[in-house]
C-alpha cells in the first residue's frame, strides 16, 4: 500500500493553519480512513447513513469526502450558506449527523443543534500529515471494526437546482464515482507522475471528481490549497511543480490577468482542463500559449458524476467551441418526442452509461420528465458534428449558470415575495461577458409601496448565498407574459433590453484615488480582479466581483488595514470611494477604544491624592 508518491499536499502559504506538515502518502490516507469509519460505526453511523459536512477548502476536506464515503454517504454543503439554507438542506437530506471544522459555517453548527442533529466537530492535526484529522466523537463511543461500502452504495449525494424553488438531491453510488474518474483519468491520460493542483471547491461535483478522485484512481498526487486565489495562484505552480489543474472559465481569465504581469518564467505545465462553464476561444488560446500545454475543455454535470465528454489530448483534434467527444456515456441528440437526432440536428443532449445517476431521491415527477427510454435528459441544446464533437447552443431549462453556479430562479422569487413591498417578482439571468449569466429580478411593487434597489439586494443578501443575489433590479409596471399568459423567465433579459454585462464598458467616468485608503483599495481590487486601471467610483458586480472574490478582498483589507469587513457592504457599497469611507469610520472607532482603554489603565496607576488633585 505504501508508495513513494504523495496522496494529499497541503499547499505552503500563509493562509494555511500549518505550512510545515509533511506530505501525506497512500499508506496514511488508507490508515485515517480505517479510523474514520470505524468511528462512525462506533457513533452509529452506518453504510447509506447520510453525514453532512460543511468545510473549507483544502487537505481536511479531501481526506474527509475520502473516508467518510467510505462508510456512509457524504454531503457536502457550502460553507457559506445562510442558516435558512442549512435548515433546509439538512431536513432534506434527513442527515444522521454533521461535521464542521471550529470557527466555520457556525450557522450550519446553530441549525444542526436546533434540529437535534449531533454535530461532530473535525480537529486538523497540525502535528501529522497534512489532511490527518481527528472527529470529536465522544470517548464513551467505542470504535468498530470498519465495514465499507458496496459498490451500489450510495458514496456521494448532491444538491442540483431545478426549474422549481425545491433542489433536487442527486444520489450517487461508489460505481458511478469510481467510472466517472476513471473516464476523467483516460481522457487526461492521468499516471503515478502527474501532480494536480486543485483551486475548485470540495463541496462541488467538479472539485471532488474532476479534480480529486481522478488523481486518486490514477495514484497520482493533488495539491490541495485553500480555495482559488489569482494572486497566489503563479506562486503555487512554482512551489509544488503540477502537472495540471481544472478550473472554470472565470477562474482561468484571472490567471491570464496575473500572467501578465508576472515578471518570472511560468513553468510549463502538461494540460489545463476547463469544465462547468462554455470556454471562449480566445481564452483557450491565451492559456496555451501562457502555459505551453494543450487546453482541454469538457463538458460535465452533477446527475452523470460529472464528465459526460471532452476533448482529446493531442495529437488528435481539439475544437475550439466544442465540448469534446463522448468520454465515458453514451451521448446523443434528442428531440422532444423521445427520438434520436442523426449528426448535424439540433436537439437535447441525452446521456446513457454507468457513471448516470438512477434517478433524484423522493421526485417522482422530476424522474418522469428526466429520463426517456433509459436517457438521461440534460436540459441542454446542442449537436454532433460527422467526428462525433458536441457543440452546445444553450440551455433549455431556466437555470441561471453564474459561472458553474447552477441557481434556481424560484427559490429567489420566494425569499423576495417575503417583502412587504413586493407584489410580484420574476427572477430570470441577465447576459454577462465574464460570468457567461447574471442573477437579474423584475420587480413589481404593491400599490402605494416603495423601495429601493440597493434595499432588496441587501434583503437577499441576508437570506440567499452570495452568488445568488440578484445583481440586477428592475422595476416595472407590468411583467412581460408569454402567449399563454404565462410568464416567461427565458428570453426575459431580452424583452427588457438587458445587453451583457462587461468590465469594460458602460463604466462610469475614471476617477483617480484621493487618499491612502483609497489607493491601497485600488490596488487590491486590481490584483483580485485582474483588471487596471480601476476607478474609485467603478462598482463591484460591474467588474466580475463574487462572493469568491469579495472574500479574498475582505483578507487582504484585514492584512493591510487591519479593519474587518462584512460581505454586505458589497452590496450596500460596492464602490471603492464608499468603501473606503466605512473604512475610515472603522478605524476611527478602534483608536478612539484604544485610547480609552490607554487612559484607564493611566486612571488605575494614580493614587487618590493624584486624582484629587487633578479633579481640582
Amino acid at each position: 500500500m505504501e508508495r513513494n508518491v504523495v496522496a494529499i499536499i497541503q499547499a505552503l502559504d500563509e493562509q494555511c493553519i500549518s505550512p510545515n506538515r509533511s506530505n501525506l502518502l497512500f499508506k496514511g490516507l488508507y490508515e485515517q480512513v480505517i479510523t474514520v469509519v470505524g468511528q462512525l460505526r462506533g457513533f452509529g453511523i452506518n453504510r447509506n447513513d447520510r453525514v453532512a459536512v460543511a468545510l473549507p477548502n483544502g487537505p481536511e476536506a479531501a481526506v474527509a469526502f475520502l473516508a467518510i464515503s467510505s462508510g456512509a454517504t457524504y454531503a457536502p454543503l457550502n460553507p457559506n450558506y445562510r442558516a435558512p439554507e442549512y435548515e433546509f438542506y439538512l431536513k432534506d437530506l434527513a442527515a444522521k449527523a454533521l461535521i464542521v471544522q471550529p470557527g466555520v459555517a457556525a450557522p450550519a453548527k446553530d441549525v444542526a443543534q436546533q434540529l437535534g442533529i449531533p454535530v461532530i466537530e473535525l480537529l486538523p492535526r497540525l502535528d501529522a500529515a497534512a489532511g490527518i484529522f481527528e472527529l470529536s466523537i465522544p470517548t464513551s463511543t467505542v470504535p468498530e471494526t470498519p465495514d465499507f461500502a458496496e459498490p451500489d452504495d450510495t458514496a456521494l449525494i448532491l444538491h442540483t437546482s431545478g426549474t422549481t424553488s425545491r433542489p433536487k438531491m442527486v444520489p450517487l453510488s461508489h460505481c458511478n464515482l469510481c467510472i466517472s474518474a476513471q473516464n476523467v483519468k483516460t481522457a487526461l491520460a492521468l499516471t503515478e507522475t502527474d501532480r494536480c493542483l486543485n483551486v475548485m471547491p470540495l463541496f462541488h461535483i467538479h472539485g471532488l471528481i474532476g479534480a480529486l478522485l481522478s488523481s486518486m484512481a490514477a495514484g497520482a498526487s493533488v495539491v490541495c490549497t485553500p480555495g482559488f486565489y489569482a494572486p497566489k495562484f503563479l506562486g503555487w505552480l512554482g512551489n509544488h511543480q503540477p502537472t495540471w489543474y481544472s478550473a472554470v472559465p472565470t477562474m482561468h481569465q484571472q490567471i491570464l490577468g496575473r500572467a501578465a504581469t508576472h515578471t518570472t518564467p511560468i513553468k510549463p505545465l502538461r494540460l489545463v482542463r476547463s469544465s462547468s462553464a462554455p470556454l471562449p476561444p480566445q481564452i483557450m488560446a491565451e492559456l496555451e500559449q501562457v502555459f505551453n500545454a494543450p487546453v482541454i475543455e469538457s463538458y460535465g454535470m452533477t446527475e452523470a458524476s460529472h464528465q459526460m465528454a471532452s476533448n482529446p489530448l493531442p495529437p488528435n483534434q481539439r475544437k475550439p467551441g466544442s465540448v469534446g467527444v463522448a468520454s465515458g456515456p453514451d451521448v446523443q441528440i434528442m428531440d422532444e418526442q423521445g427520438n434520436l437526432l442523426p449528426t448535424g440536428e439540433v436537439g437535447e443532449v441525452v446521456i446513457q452509461g454507468d457513471n448516470v445517476t438512477h434517478g433524484y431521491e423522493n421526485n417522482l415527477n422530476a424522474n418522469a420528465t428526466a429520463f426517456t427510454n433509459g436517457w438521461f435528459r440534460t436540459g441542454d441544446l446542442g449537436y454532433l458534428d460527422t467526428d462525433g464533437y458536441l457543440f452546445l447552443k444553450g440551455r433549455i431549462k431556466e437555470i441561471i449558470n453564474r459561472a458553474g453556479e447552477k441557481i434556481s430562479p424560484r427559490e429567489v422569487d420566494e425569499v423576495l415575495l417575503d417583502h412587504p413591498a413586493i407584489e410580484q417578482v420574476v427572477t430570470f439571468a441577465a447576459p454577462h461577458t465574464l460570468l457567461g449569466e447574471d442573477v437579474a429580478v423584475a420587480v413589481v411593487l404593491k400599490a402605494g409601496a416603495s423601495v429601493s434597489e440597493q434595499t432588496l439586494k441587501e434583503f437577499a443578501a441576508e437570506r440567499l448565498a452570495d452568488f445568488k443575489v440578484p445583481r440586477v433590479v428592475l422595476f416595472l409596471d407590468e411583467i412581460p407574459k408569454g402567449p399563454t399568459g404565462k410568464r416567461q423567465r427565458i428570453g426575459l433579459a431580452e424583452k427588457l433590453g438587458l445587453t451583457a454585462s462587461d468590465p469594460t464598458e458602460d463604466r462610469p467616468a475614471y476617477a483617480a484615488p484621493q487618499t491612502p485608503i483609497e489607493e491601497t483599495l485600488v490596488d487590491i481590487w486590481a490584483e483580485v480582479l485582474g483588471i487596471s486601471p480601476i476607478g474609485v467610483s467603478d462598482n463591484f458586480f460591474q467588474l466580475g466581483g463574487d462572493s469568491i472574490l469579495a472574500a479574498q478582498i475582505i483578507n487582504r483589507v484585514r492584512a493591510e488595514l487591519q479593519v474587518e469587513l462584512s460581505f454586505l457592504i458589497f452590496f450596500q457599497q460596492p464602490t471603492i470611494a464608499n468603501i473606503a469611507i466605512a473604512i475610515t469610520q472603522l478605524q476611527a472607532k478602534t483608536v478612539d477604544s484604544d485610547e480609552m482603554i490607554k487612559l484607564l489603565a493611566e486612571l488605575e496607576s494614580l493614587s487618590d491624592d493624584d486624582i484629587q488633585q487633578l479633579v481640582k
